[in-house]
């Protein structure tokens, strides 16, 4: 069956004109597929545009199923990412050895960053220390009034405003936790960007502590030289 579809192509490039042309490849289960238009059976694998002399024009790649373009286009999209995100650290790199001159400086700008957050810290605890002591006083008073008797022997109603003025400084205690909390969270934050910043600054900086040269091969250890069996024998009394 090949030597027959060999034959009928010699035959057919021996009678074409100069300019003719036929496609021919191995299909998908071994078979030789020759036509003047590409066979369709060539369209999963490659395939050669053959000259009427014989020579390989040029080979076509298989067409590409809805799934490989996809796929091709996903890998193209994932190292455009990748060059981008290359290029990012690159300009991030340089921005970094530009800022600082020195690991201290690193340190000291940290240190710049969470002044004014402990600054904030102060204020928010004086300023719950102050709220305490007015809950506490506003407490007192509600008390003064649960204690007490009117005229006729009923206790007297606490006045609305005292209630509302002691939810009203307890809601901003509250409040005042929270903030203490965020600005603990924030110089977390901020003490471990300076510390991802300084461990980078220092790999750029000196890329050598980074990947130390490989220590020189230990020499080989001699081999004790074992003892000869024709040692003489000792003399006796020697």
């Amino acid at each position: 069956m090949r030597m027959k579809s060999l034959c009928l192509m010699a035959a057919a490039l021996a009678f074409a004109p100069a300019t003719f042309a036929i496609y021919k490849c191995v299909d998908e289960k071994g078979v030789t597929r020759i036509g003047e238009t590409p066979p369709d059976e060539c369209a999963n694998v490659p395939m050669q545009e053959v000259s009427r002399n014989g020579q390989v024009i040029k080979t076509i790649a298989p067409s590409l199923t809805p799934a490989e373009v996809e796929s091709r286009k996903d890998e193209f999209e994932k190292r455009k990412q990748e060059q981008k995100r290359a290029a990012q650290q690159v300009r991030l790199d340089e921005a970094l050895l530009n800022t600082y001159a020195s690991e201290t400086e690193i340190d000291m700008t940290r240190d710049r960053n969470v002044e004014p957050i402990n600054g904030r810290i102060k204020v928010a605890k004086e300023r719950i220390a102050a709220v305490d002591k007015r809950v506490k006083e506003l407490e007192d008073e509600m008390e003064f009034y649960k204690a007490g008797k009117s005229k006729a022997g009923k206790t007297r109603e606490v006045p609305p405003n005292l209630v509302h003025d002691l939810e009203r400084v307890k809601a901003e205690r509250v409040t005042l936790e929270k903030s203490l909390t965020g600005y603990d969270k924030e110089i977390a934050t901020l003490r471990a960007k300076f510390d991802v910043d300084r461990k980078r600054w220092l790999a750029l900086k000196y890329p050598e502590k980074e990947n130390p040269a490989a220590p020189p091969p230990e020499p080989p250890k001699a081999t004790p030289a074992k003892a000869s069996g024709n040692a003489p024998a000792k003399t006796p009394g020697k």
